[in-house]
């Protein structure tokens, strides 16, 4: 009785003590050490008055009075269901370029799906970055699904897209996993798009990982960065139990990882001792083959299977030839049956007789699949089951239109002109691009495409452009909605990153972009640099990047995401600068162009063809000017001193999609085909606005 009554009291302080844990964390003034202690001591005290008196409800069992692993069988019985302990289903989420895919790739490397560096890094690419424009971009767009075995535990891993625009690849792949691996840069922390799909995690009450990557990093700040993400988990409401998340450090340029920053070892092994350890595997209900649920989060295409539907097995289990229905709330059921059934495997698939819950799988044999269909067991003579929750995605910010070339060089250079085969192509990414909207438009040849941004939708447009269409794009405009009887339009945080002697220059432009100042403060890792945060409209974004990239002599970094709908700004002014206009149709000639280049900068070099309208520069000064590049010098049979003396032309401006995309103003198209990019005025609006920018 002498022990007990000092233990009662320690239960009860400590049963106190953790009724308010993150309201204390946000407030208190802590080292960085303490505060990276908080969540395992936080963890260790609730067990105290859970053992002793239980005078408190637990959020969840404790993970060591329930272990979840059993490794004499595949599979264990818990309170919630079957344990399937030989799987983890791990989605890998960061902000841009803060290292998923070279992670991703050593993990590939260190369980021999590759002998050695060279077939992971040839030519500088990432393996899982295997589309055209991922390695040119140098990021992520599309989600991909791999599989590594490790200790006889299969870990099936998603490697996702960092960009604000393909957040929807994000949102709809979570759906497959049982827990997150967050990637964060050892010396930048958190991020905008960070906060976005940790956000979407915690909200799906899944379990959290954090990998502080590049920790070889000379300005490497560890424990500043643990302390931000740790600061980010709490700003976003997350549970007690995800608060106390595993953290590993690591180099996944160069193999290793550890459980501390000076305690690296010599290859990824802590990192995969961890993912068996603190990602729980998946629990089901049943794998009995009747009870059948998997909800499709993906698509893909096979020039012999046709199409085929990614999905995560949630109950049951699905055999090949097997009787099945695809069901969405309020539709009609798409009865069929199951062709061909694979399972993922390193970086291909293999194909199996059957799949239980619990695991992700493909499959063929319903052309109709679609991704958000639940795929249920198909019984003669009863109602197919119930679909699962729909998968969740944002809404489009930003459109334009897509329309057939009608410029007086159409057709000389693509396959798909046609306004049939461009409405095709469109409305079968919707397919596979969930967060895109399509739309049909007063004119019988021109589309309107919604995307989550302008990146998304120009990677759309190169995408068309290298299968060998020719379009007319239109400028970017964002989407404004009535709310309450007033108009809104959407508004984006945006963080940047520039040396202290910029600052001025940012400022000034982003004020006159209706933009407002949130924050601004020196980089506590480099105090040779700013951080400057603004709410900026979207439609003061179109545009920027360029402009801040030449205002800070290409320094600046930029990150930016979207936040929320407010009443619209006001007007935001355009260029300060005009166009260079073809005068006439015909060749250009280094004649032309030499008289020509004293006015501005020029895109179009000698022989270029152009027609009437064409832009071929940007002018020096506000509004537009026509040259005539076309004419050609008079000839006589006199000749004067001096008069033939060599004038040098300017090498021309590189236009690439993105720059020209940007360049747009509401008057002008732009033309593209899969060898050229030719900006014009819009022959609707031109020459009404001539002169005008």
């Amino acid at each position: 009785m002498r022990f007990f009554v000092p233990l009662f009291l320690l239960a009860s302080q400590a049963a106190a003590f953790l009724s308010a844990p993150q309201s204390f964390v946000r407030h208190a003034a802590l080292p960085s050490t303490t505060m990276s202690l908080y969540s395992t001591t936080l963890n260790r005290l609730r067990t105290v008055p859970y053992l002793l008196t239980n005078p408190i409800p637990l959020h969840n069992p404790l993970p060591s009075l329930q272990p979840l692993n059993n490794p004499q069988s595949p599979t264990s019985t818990a309170a919630g269901g079957v344990v399937v302990d030989k799987i983890r289903n791990i989605a890998i989420i960061a902000h841009v370029d803060h290292g998923k895919t070279t992670l991703v790739d050593a993990m590939l490397q260190q369980t021999s799906v590759f002998r050695d560096q060279a077939q992971i890094d040839e030519a500088g690419v990432r393996v899982m970055d295997s589309n055209d424009q991922e390695r040119e971009r140098g990021i992520t767009i599309l989600a991909k699904n791999c599989a590594v075995m490790r200790d006889g535990v299969k870990i099936n891993i998603i490697d996702t897209p960092g960009h604000a625009d393909f957040g929807g690849e994000v949102e709809r792949v979570l759906n497959m996993a049982d827990g997150v691996l967050l990637v964060v840069d050892s010396v930048e922390g958190p991020k905008p798009q960070t906060r976005f799909v940790l956000d979407k995690a915690l909200k799906r009450g899944m379990q959290c990982m954090v990998v502080v990557n590049k920790i070889d990093r000379p300005s490497a700040r560890p424990d500043y960065v643990v302390d931000k993400t740790f600061d980010l988990f709490c700003d976003l409401d997350a549970t007690d139990e995800q608060t106390d998340f595993k953290t590993i450090y690591a180099s996944a340029i160069n193999g290793i990882a550890g459980d501390t920053p000076d305690g690296l070892a010599d290859d990824m092994g802590p990192l995969f001792d961890a993912i068996i350890k603190n990602i729980n595997p998946p629990v089901v209900e049943s794998q009995e083959p009747a009870k059948l649920q998997a909800l499709v989060a993906n698509i893909d295409y096979d020039s012999f299977k046709g199409k085929l539907g990614v999905a995560r097995v949630t109950a049951g289990a699905v055999k090949a030839g097997q009787a099945v229905a695809l069901v969405q709330p309020g539709e009609t059921p798409k009865k069929g049956k199951i062709g061909e059934l694979f399972i993922f495997d390193n970086l291909g698939k293999k194909q199996v007789e059957e799949a239980k819950a619990g695991e992700v799988i493909m499959f063929s044999g319903m052309p109709d699949v679609m991704i958000g269909d639940t795929l249920v067991t198909n019984v003669a003579g009863e109602d197919p089951a119930d679909p699962m929750t729909p998968i969740a995605i944002e809404q489009p910010t930003v459109r334009m239109t897509f329309g057939v070339n009608k410029s007086p060089l159409a057709g000389r250079e693509g396959k798909f002109l046609t306004s049939r085969m461009i409405r095709d192509r469109l409305f079968k990414e919707l397919d596979k691009n969930v967060a895109l909207k399509v739309a049909e438009t007063d004119s019988a040849d021109r589309y309107e495409v919604s995307g989550r941004g302008q990146l998304h939708l120009t990677v759309l447009v190169e995408t068309m452009r290298r299968e060998g269409f020719e379009l007319e794009i239109g400028p970017p405009s964002v989407i404004v909605k009535e709310i309450d009887g007033k108009k809104h339009e959407p508004v984006e945080k945006v963080e940047v990153r520039v040396p202290e002697e910029y600052s001025g220059a940012v400022i000034d432009m982003f004020n006159n972009r209706k933009g407002e100042l949130l924050n601004m403060g020196l980089d506590e890792g480099d105090g040779g640099f700013s951080i400057i945060e603004y709410r900026i409209p979207t439609r003061g974004m179109i545009g920027i990047r360029s402009a801040l990239l030449t205002a800070t002599r290409g320094t600046a970094i930029i990150d930016s995401l979207f936040d929320s709908y407010q009443p619209v700004a006001g007007e935001i002014g355009g260029s300060e600068k005009g166009s260079l206009l073809a005068f006439s149709d015909g060749s250009a000639n280094t004649f032309g162009i030499q008289g020509a280049q004293d006015r501005g900068n020029m895109f179009v070099s000698p022989n270029d063809e152009v027609y009437k309208g064409m832009i071929v520069g940007v002018h020096q000064r506000p509004g537009d000017l026509e040259v005539n590049i076309c004419k050609t010098k008079a000839l006589t049979n006199m000749r004067s001193a001096g008069k033939d003396n060599y004038v040098g032309i300017v090498p021309p401006l590189e236009l690439t999609l993105d720059g020209a995309v940007e360049y747009l103003s509401s008057d002008e198209i732009l033309e593209v085909t899969p060898t050229k990019m030719r900006m014009a005025k819009n022959p609707d609006k031109w020459p009404a606005k001539k002169g005008k920018k």
